[in-house]
């Protein structure tokens, strides 16, 4: 018998997963020293915290630490320079936090903060210094909260992004407000040079800020700068909201004019409530009102009552939903004494579930 043999395929199935190395500036030793206008990209991820290498009390509540990383730059000429961080892919919407210092390496008591900024979300952003020729600045970068993050850095003569504001936490109670919110700021002489305005609107909950509006500076008749300018925005969602008015220059970085906070509440859900016709009737008339089941003349609810500014026209509708009531007949009868009565009668449909 001729044996015949045969194959069976077999199918292998790759699962791929994405890792991320611990950073080789984990640890101040393997601080990555940062050349001018050349970005580097990096990640939080695994990294650790040197906790003789850093100091608390210098930052306060502006740095968290919980996986940061270590970097260096030496200015090759002393001046202003812009620190920007873009290119934020984070595990949450918090993003990360840079605090830059002087100092020796690993030696708190020696150091000076320069510059602390957590930023609460992930836009692109430059924080400016002003930095001596020569001298080495140590970086600190941390994701934000115990945030994990990839991002570019670069050190630069241009700011890349918008200015790294307060973003981090509300510091003070947003101001409640209707859908609609006004912002008002006025042109200052120092920023005569701008040439527009841009609104940034940023939802706490959501990754980065929108440019939600772009406005020219002005001038009046006689040629001067128009100061006084106003922005009425459209929310259509609750939630906490900061705006950031930011004066964009010609040959600078752009400078927020304005920084605000917003809260937009929930509507309130009250209750379903079934509607009384007694607007009819004066302040002060006795009345008896009753409710039946327009299918089954069964009777619901009774009330007898005297009309005044306080009578509510309404009485929740729950109970008639419980016992699956959708009609309802309302009769009201208006006692005007004596002896004489007034009845009158409305048939109602039961409103469903609540009402907003």
């Amino acid at each position: 018998m001729r044996l015949i043999k045969k194959l069976m395929p077999v199918v292998v199935c790759l699962v791929v997963t994405t890792t991320f190395a611990q950073v080789t500036n984990d640890n101040i030793e393997g601080r990555l020293r940062l050349l001018l206008e050349k970005p580097v990209a990096s990640s939080t991820e695994n990294c650790t915290v040197q906790w003789a290498c850093v100091n608390e009390k210098l930052t306060g509540k502006c740095i968290d630490y919980h996986n940061d990383q270590w970097f260096e730059f030496t200015p090759p000429r002393p001046g202003r320079f812009y620190i920007n961080i873009g290119q934020q892919i984070c595990r949450d919407t918090r993003g990360v936090q840079l605090v830059v210092l002087s100092g020796k390496p690993c030696e708190p008591s020696t150091y000076r903060v320069l510059s602390c900024t957590s930023l609460g979300n992930q836009d692109d952003v430059f924080v400016a210094v002003d930095l001596e020729a020569g001298k080495p600045y140590l970086l600190n970068l941390d994701g934000y909260l115990h945030d994990f993050c990839r991002f570019s850095l670069e050190v630069s003569q241009e700011a890349k992004g918008i200015p790294a504001g307060n973003t981090s936490a509300i510091t003070a109670a947003p101001t409640v407000t209707a859908a609609s919110p006004l912002l008002k700021w006025v042109l200052p002489d120092s920023l005569s040079a701008a040439q527009q305005f841009k609104v940034q609107r940023w939802e706490t909950s959501q990754p980065k800020s929108l440019t939600v509006a772009t406005l020219p500076v002005k001038r009046n008749s006689f040629g001067d700068f128009v100061r006084a300018y106003q922005y009425q925005d459209s929310l259509s969602a609750a939630g906490v909201y900061q705006y950031q008015v930011l004066a964009v220059l010609p040959d600078a970085a752009p400078a927020v004019v304005l920084q605000q906070w917003y809260q937009l509440k929930p509507p309130i859900k009250r209750p379903a409530a079934l509607a009384l016709p007694l607007d009819r009737y004066p302040t002060g008339a006795q009345l008896t009102v009753m409710i039946f089941d327009a299918a089954s003349n069964r009777l619901l609810w009774s009330r007898q009552l005297v009309k005044n500014q306080l009578t509510e026209n309404a009485i929740p509708a729950a109970k008639f939903q419980q016992l699956g009531v959708q009609r309802v007949r309302i009769k009201i009868q208006h006692h005007k004494g004596k002896g004489k009565t007034e009845t009158a009668e409305i048939t109602a449909i039961v409103p469903p579930g609540n009402a907003d």
